[in-house]
């Protein structure tokens, strides 16, 4: 393929917090007596954005808070880590630069939230080398769908048969292959159930960002 953009999830694939979002849904449900279930995320029938997770959350368990508090109790809980603990993923930095070395534009399209992606890219110097950015709390389909990652391709002004995907989850890898997109996965042990299938669905899996580092040196001195 020919790179013309990168396209970046958020949550453990450029950030280290899925374990942190275990523990908010550990937390969330408690205090309102719910165990969590082992198939909490099975089937979001709308996929997982910010929005349509906290609408999930609401009507399968009949909760008496709206849409709006729920996401804003999710945010209060991460904020201060967001902003000051979440770490960037090792050899995220490094990818980074390789691409705009070689002027590749570069995308986030994450089920998350605007404010909390600003808050943990910015803590990290990153935020601004994103030229789009497309967050969960719009109001449009959420992963496994692909209507983030084109809507990324879009603001970016690039066919997405011209975009890399860089995903973590099957859900993800599965909304980047809808777009029409080339993906690679990171391994992020929070996936560990899906590993098989993110390996098999990807076009490239990766156990760490040097070893996608070293394919994206020798494909972009190929292409470019």
């Amino acid at each position: 393929m020919s790179i013309k953009a990168v396209i970046f999830d958020l949550d453990g694939t450029l950030i280290d917090s899925m374990k942190l979002w275990r523990e908010v849904d550990a937390e969330f449900f408690g205090s309102r007596g719910i165990e969590v279930p082992e198939d909490l995320f099975d089937y979001l029938p709308q996929g997982n954005s910010f929005v349509q997770t906290a609408t999930y959350f609401k009507n399968r368990f009949n909760l008496s808070d709206s849409v709006e508090s729920i996401m804003q109790e999710w945010t209060d809980m991460v904020s201060h880590h967001y902003a000051n603990t979440v770490s960037l993923k090792d050899g995220v930095c490094e990818i980074i630069s390789l691409l705009q070395c070689k002027s590749i534009p570069l995308g986030l399209g994450t089920s998350n939230s605007y404010e909390l992606a600003q808050k943990v890219l910015s803590q990290h110097d990153i935020w601004n080398c994103f030229s789009a950015v497309v967050t969960g709390d719009l109001h449009m389909m959420g992963k496994p769908w692909p209507d983030i990652y084109i809507k990324a391709a879009e603001e970016l002004k690039t066919n997405p048969a011209d975009c890399l995907v860089i995903e973590d989850t099957l859900t993800g890898v599965m909304a980047g292959k809808a777009a029409g997109m080339t993906v690679y996965a990171i391994y992020d042990p929070d996936s560990d159930p899906q590993r098989d299938d993110i390996i098999e669905l990807a076009d490239l899996h990766f156990q760490t960002y040097q070893e996608m580092l070293e394919q994206l040196h020798q494909q972009l001195n190929e292409t470019l």
